[in-house]
């Protein structure tokens, strides 16, 4: 099941999505106040979606699939994501690497709903940045207890060259307006299949010159995203209607670096397209 969020009757319902123009609304209830039900009487969010979805079909476009609480993200998952890092920074040799390759995942707070947009929506560039770039990511919605209640495609847009300047700068390089963009919508995790064989591709077009292209498969993901769900929880009860982004495998070089107006698509089959335009915040 394809769940998010559209405009209806004045208000942001969430809604089960037919195809990608075509939704059941759910009267009364975003898809937060969803996740929050769910948390009291239990079940799947499938089943209780179906329960309270209208029968009728309206179109529409979708919004972002929910306002999370907050957002969290996940750092050299893939293990090209380290080795550039390692690379780009000049930093001690494998410091990178050793994140890839250790014990303990690197996660970092991305922000709550304030920083959040979705499709359509612009995503910033910082002001202070010249290397500012998207980081095409499969994020997972949080039940509240931990469960894995959706998946969808996030860019967890990042200001490298901040990060490169210091990586204790990263809380700057990775927290500002419209870092972090979700969406078109939540697919269950029966309809999904092997969250692990997922071929995800990325664009970036300005005008009608594509600066960039990459793509990358989740089997390249270094660590089960149950066990960075697991380290995210250790201490730290995040609430219900979290997000997690779970890491990178397609990198945008400096020479690709974001500019206002460039449109970042990026593309899993079996959810959708998530594009945004960048804007300089």
């Amino acid at each position: 099941m394809k769940l998010g969020q559209i405009k209806s009757n004045g208000s942001v319902v969430a809604a089960i999505f037919e195809d990608t123009t075509h939704a059941r609304p759910i009267p009364d209830y975003s898809m937060f106040d969803l996740v929050e039900r769910l948390g009291v009487e239990g079940g799947d969010l499938k089943t209780l979606a179906s329960r309270l979805a209208t029968a009728h079909v309206v179109e529409t476009t979708p919004l972002i699939p929910i306002s999370p609480r907050e957002v969290w993200g996940a750092g050299c998952t893939y293990e090209i994501s380290s080795s550039f890092r390692d690379a780009e920074h000049g930093t001690r040799e494998g410091f990178y690497r050793a994140v890839f390759e250790g014990g303990r995942p690197e996660l970092f707070f991305k922000g709550t709903a304030r920083i959040a947009v979705g499709p359509g929506q612009p995503i910033g560039i910082r002001e202070d940045s010249t290397f500012t770039a998207p980081e095409p990511e499969l994020a997972v919605l949080i039940g509240a207890k931990g469960q894995i209640l959706g998946y969808t495609v996030s860019n967890d847009v990042s200001a490298w060259d901040i990060e490169k300047e210091n990586p204790l700068y990263l809380p700057q390089s990775k927290t500002f307006t419209g870092c972090a963009a979700i969406g078109p919508y939540f697919v269950t995790p029966d309809e999904l299949g092997d969250v692990y064989n997922l071929e995800m591709t990325c664009t970036i077009k300005r005008g009608d010159v594509t600066t960039f292209e990459g793509s990358t498969n989740t089997s390249k993901l270094g660590r089960k995203i149950e066990d960075l769900i697991g380290y995210l929880l250790r201490s730290n009860q995040v609430p219900s209607g979290t997000v997690l982004q779970t890491g990178t495998g397609i990198i945008v070089t400096q020479e690709s670096a974001l500019a206002a107006g460039d449109i970042v698509s990026i593309t899993v089959p079996q959810i959708g397209t998530l594009s945004n335009p960048a804007a300089i915040v």
